[in-house]
C-alpha cells in the first residue's frame, strides 16, 4: 500500500553540503521545494524527460529548474537520463550544461549559496496574497466610489 511520505527534508550525507533532492517534475512547483526550517545549500534534480521527446518540454524543464535556484537563492544540479543535464547558481547563470540527447558528464564546483535568503524564499505566497488583497481593494475602491 502506498502512503504519504514525510514531505520535504534536507539531506545530509557525508563529505557533502546538505541538499534538497527533487523528482521530476517537482523541481517546477515554485515555494514547494526546500524545507524551510532546514534550508540545504544546494538542490539536486533527477529526472527523465524521455517522454518529451524532442520538443520544447526539455527546455521549458530545464528554464523552470534554473527559476526554483533563483527563487531559493542556492545552486541547482539537474541530472537527466534524457533531456538537459546541468548546473546552475543561486542567480540562475548556468555553470554547466549537456545538451538534448548528449551522454556525459560535468565536474563543476558549486558556489555557495546567498548570504541572505532570496525575498522569494522568505515570503513564498505571502507576497502573492498581499498583492491578491491590493488589487481586491482597488476594486472594490472603484466599485465603492465610481469616476463620473
Amino acid at each position: 500500500p502506498y502512503s504519504p511520505g514525510p514531505g520535504l527534508r534536507t539531506l545530509e550525507l557525508p563529505e557533502i553540503p546538505p541538499f534538497g533532492a527533487l523528482i521530476c517534475y517537482e523541481v517546477v512547483f515554485p515555494g514547494m521545494v526546500v524545507d524551510g526550517a532546514h534550508p540545504p545549500r544546494w538542490l539536486l534534480n533527477l529526472t527523465n524527460d524521455a517522454w518529451y521527446g524532442r520538443s520544447a518540454g526539455p527546455h521549458q524543464h530545464w528554464v523552470q529548474t534554473k527559476m526554483r535556484a533563483i527563487e531559493e537563492g542556492v545552486p541547482i544540479v539537474r541530472a537527466a537520463s534524457t533531456g538537459i543535464s546541468g548546473a546552475a547558481d543561486q542567480y540562475g547563470r548556468v555553470l554547466g550544461a549537456l545538451s538534448l540527447g548528449e551522454a556525459g558528464y560535468l565536474d563543476i564546483a558549486l558556489p555557495l549559496p546567498v548570504a541572505d535568503s532570496s525575498p522569494y524564499a522568505r515570503l513564498h505566497t505571502v507576497e502573492f496574497f498581499a498583492f491578491l488583497i491590493l488589487v481586491l481593494a482597488a476594486g472594490w475602491l472603484r466599485y465603492r466610489y465610481p469616476r463620473n
